[in-house]
């Protein structure tokens, strides 16, 4: 189902310097508050988001409602909506009011949660120390901090399964890590962890300019979609997905924990001893004298699996 086109008015780097000055907001970069004054790359991330028919799009961090608008835009005409989780109590209790006055007619579909993204859970679940969403989230759209990027889109794919698609705007270097495959420099932890829930690929680059306040740094646009876990060929078929990611996530952990060091001997803590990590890696198809950046997640899936097996 097709909505009537929506009229709303995005906010311009005079519209935000004048809702920061009225609410005593200084950005910090403790929060990582960059926020962006034009509209082009909202409305880029907007439509690479993409938000279909029933879709419930998740944003983290809104800040001053920006990247809010532009989504509301799309949600929209499609019939979807929007949840916006707000780390700062005065920001979550400003954009409902900036959406009221600046789409009055998409305010319906915006639930704003203030909350730690890392600390949110799917309806129903009772919380469990967690804040529960009001809706169950499809597509992630966020402009995140670099220091906590790869956190919250971890967090966010373990914790809502139903989330099958996003796209995030990071600092230039995350996202190049976030992005890269085995046998690139900066292929690491980020990189292989992500590759268990999706394929991660980059969405296009985005100048320091946009931003307000300008940050020392260049941003890229990196965009994911879901997949299922990688075979660990090692008969786990049915096994708990969360025990399997477990014990993939211990085995990259170590792996790129000594990073100059073989598997042999990064793994060595893992398993018990250097042998009983070669035993391992050998029963995994694996070259002991190989090292972790080489390693797709598909194969440290196997070791992980191998060591359960074998043990």
């Amino acid at each position: 189902m097709v909505s009537a086109v929506v009229e709303v008015r995005l906010l311009g780097a005079g519209d935000i310097r004048g809702i920061a000055d009225r609410l005593g907001v200084r950005p910090t970069k403790k929060l990582g508050q960059n926020f962006v004054v034009e509209h082009g790359t909202v409305r880029r991330i907007a439509a690479l988001a993409a938000p279909e028919t029933g879709d419930v799009v998740l944003e983290v961090g809104p800040g001053l409602g920006s990247l809010t608008l532009a989504l509301l835009e799309r949600v929209a005409a499609v019939n979807a909506r929007l949840i916006a989780v707000e780390i700062d109590p005065v920001l979550a209790g400003e954009l409902p009011r900036t959406v009221a006055d600046r789409a009055p007619k998409a305010a319906g579909r915006l639930d704003v949660v203030e909350a730690d993204a890392l600390h949110v859970v799917p309806p129903g679940t009772g919380g469990g120390g967690g804040v529960e969403l009001p809706g169950m989230p499809t597509v992630l759209a966020a402009n995140l901090p670099y220091n906590v990027a790869v956190p919250v889109v971890l967090t966010v794919l373990a914790a809502f399964p139903a989330l099958k698609r996003g796209v995030v705007m990071v600092q230039a270097e995350v996202a190049d890590r976030m992005c890269a495959g085995p046998g690139s420099r900066v292929y690491g932890v980020p990189s292989a962890k992500l590759a268990w829930y999706a394929e991660v690929k980059p969405a296009g680059t985005v100048p320091r300019s946009v931003f307000w306040p300008m940050p020392n740094v260049d941003s890229k646009l990196v965009a994911f979609t879901r997949r299922p876990p990688p075979d660990d060929g090692a008969g786990a078929a049915g096994a708990d997905e969360t025990a399997r990611r477990t014990e993939t996530f211990a085995v990259i952990d170590a792996a790129f924990g000594q990073r100059r060091k073989t598997l042999r001997a990064a793994l060595a803590g893992w398993a018990g001893s250097p042998a009983a990590a070669e035993t391992v890696l050998r029963a995994a198809g694996v070259d002991p004298g190989a090292r972790g950046e080489a390693l797709s997640v598909a194969e440290f899936a196997r070791i992980g699996q191998r060591r359960k097996y074998d043990s």
